[in-house]
């Protein structure tokens, strides 16, 4: 069975050697000191390791059951939840006042990747439930905050999004699920809702499901969806549960991973659903949800490689095969381990440099997450923006090739559910569908992001590249770093501008490249990261710490990105500027 050790040291290493959060004057930044961090994520690592990792394999081969509406977790996940719950550590970044503990969003960043790693579909119920939470936060009256919250952050009450229809997923505008309005100011809805995940459990008193229709008589197409709050019981004035409310699930799909956590079909007869935000203005609100999910689902795509990669490394020195071309490693043994091969090393190279820069990644974004909500910083919420598809889109896609990557490692084994490595591979294949396939993000990306705000948050970004190697360019040890980011910079800043110049005369070649220009950001994003990393560990190793090693490992790992995976920028580009010729080269018939 596979196990899991959360990352303590790497993500301590990336908060406050590379980050420097505690000395960022971003509220509750103060509170991050080392010894605080290290303490709650060491306490978060023991539940993942000793209680969730080892019901990954339990959820994956169980399943979730359907018995007279009624949908059955695996064995010892709701025991699970349980202590999860009452640890506090669904409502980590949440405000007090609603029973949270109000820590920034990095942290609660840095735990949630553990959480992911060790069971995903465990831990969708409570990261769901937290952007439910999040949306009713941002949009919902004082009323509707001090009824569902405190239950939601608790997570004694659950919560789902429900948008896709069986006719509809991307294309929001074509549901049919109707608002009928009530003469109270409710409304009663009516529709079908599917691929709903932890959308009926026995895990909570109650689940509130946030679900997207239309009022008849509204505009057409999106502009005419609103949002509901539909609770699975009724809620009475003194917060008590009263009677079932119309909303039910039909049926559980049968799914290639993520098997623990329930995805739904739910049905909606004349539900009694409260409007969450404005008339109409759906999307807006639910993009509150959405785009946090995107960055956890980002987060998901890491998670499920690092775990993979774990592993791999721990089959690759213990499984005996072949002799070191060099001579032999293992003398006293009948063949040397795996890992003096050196394409398995590349293997292992390739999933250790992209999940350490990503975790980079994706914590500097949540930083930036923190500078905008804490501290009003419109510029961070304007990059942050500007990079959610990149995270959800990039590190999804990479993140499962790299699960692929770790399985090869194992050879046929790889191959045998006994060994479990194909549970990550498919555990992470749904990242690069849900809360948008990562297609739609590359469209988002090029065809919103890019021109918002004139281009200025694009414009920001390479400038920030461009300061920092400027900034570090005579620094010793930082070469094998500086040139490959600036020149991959260049790359990226090439392809932006294909895209200016032929997006309006001709659009298809502007969308034939957008999937290339998106994991072109990704790569640079990456080596941002690892260019920071890099000079975090030269600065600690000029004072000669006790753990020279563990620096030491960051510059090689960051050298073979900057070598290996960096220059992948050129062969995008390449690929953007041959337009759409190729792409658009058969008629419909000749497919």
């Amino acid at each position: 069975m596979p196990s899991y050790t959360a990352p303590v040291k790497d993500l301590q290493f990336v908060l406050h050697e590379v980050l420097k959060a505690s000395a960022s004057d971003i509220s509750g930044y103060s509170e991050l000191e080392p010894d605080f961090t290290a303490a709650v994520l060491e306490e978060a690592g023991k539940i993942c390791s000793d209680v969730l990792a080892p019901l990954n394999a339990v959820g994956d081969k169980e399943g979730c059951s359907l018995e007279n509406g009624v949908v059955r977790v695996p064995t010892g996940f709701k025991e699970a939840f349980d202590q999860v719950r009452e640890g506090g550590w669904t409502g980590l970044d949440m405000p007090e006042e609603y029973g949270g503990q109000n820590m920034p969003y990095v942290l609660g960043t840095a735990v949630g990747e553990m959480f992911s790693a060790s069971n995903q579909a465990f831990t969708m119920y409570q990261g769901l439930t937290h952007g439910a939470a999040s949306a009713i936060l941002a949009h919902g009256t004082d009323a509707q905050k001090e009824t569902f919250l405190p239950k939601m952050v608790s997570c004694e009450w659950t919560g789902t999004m429900n948008l896709t229809e069986p006719h509809c997923g991307t294309d929001l505008g074509l549901m049919r699920t109707k608002a009928e309005p009530q003469d109270d100011g409710s409304f009663k809805l009516s529709g079908q809702k599917i691929f709903i995940s932890s959308g009926e459990h026995e895990m909570a008193e109650n689940i509130i499901h946030l679900v997207l229709a239309k009022i008849p008589g509204g505009p057409d197409g999106i502009k005419g969806v609103s949002l509901f709050i539909v609770p699975k019981f009724m809620v009475n004035e003194d917060g008590s549960l009263g009677a079932r409310n119309g909303v039910s699930c039909g049926a559980l799909e049968e799914k290639m991973g993520i098997h623990g956590n329930s995805t739904c079909v739910m049905n909606y007869d004349e539900a009694t659903g409260y409007l969450l935000g404005t008339e109409h203005k759906g999307m807006r609100a639910m993009f509150t949800m959405m785009n946090e999910a995107r960055i956890g689902v980002g987060m998901q795509g890491v998670a499920q490689a690092e775990a993979a990669y774990q592993n791999a490394v721990v089959y690759a020195k213990d499984r005996l095969q072949g002799r070191d071309v060099t001579g032999v490693k293992n003398p006293d043994g009948p063949a040397d381990p795996l890992i003096v091969h050196p394409d398995v090393r590349r293997m292992l190279m390739d999933q250790k440099s992209f999940v350490e820069g990503a975790r980079a990644f994706i914590l500097w974004g949540s930083s930036l997450i923190d500078a905008a909500h804490r501290a009003g910083d419109k510029d961070a919420d304007g990059l942050i923006s500007l990079m959610t598809p990149v995270i959800k889109g990039f590190l999804t896609d990479v993140g499962y090739a790299m699960t692929v990557e770790a399985q090869q490692v194992y050879g046929g084994h790889g191959y045998i559910e006994e060994w479990g490595m194909s549970q990550f591979t498919r555990d992470a294949r749904i990242a690069m569908i849900y809360e948008g396939a990562n297609g739609v993000q590359a469209l988002d990306l090029v065809g919103r992001k890019l021109a918002q705000d004139g281009g200025k948050h694009v414009m920001a970004f390479f400038e920030m590249v461009k300061n920092f190697c400027a900034e570090q360019k005579d620094v010793e040890g930082m070469e094998a770093f500086i040139e490959p980011l600036k020149k991959a910079s260049k790359d990226l800043q090439a392809a932006g501008m294909f895209f200016m110049q032929n997006g309006m005369k001709n659009p298809n070649a502007a969308l034939a490249g957008s999937t290339d220009f998106m994991h072109m950001m990704g790569h640079v994003c990456l080596g941002l990261m690892w260019a920071r990393m890099a000079r975090a560990s030269l600065d600690a190793l000029a004072s000669s710490p006790a753990d020279a090693a563990f620096y030491e490992t960051k510059l090689a790992t960051g050298r073979y990105y900057m070598a290996r995976r960096l220059p992948a920028t050129a062969l995008h580009l390449a690929r953007i500027e041959s337009g759409a010729d190729t792409v658009m080269a058969l008629s419909e018939d000749q497919f």
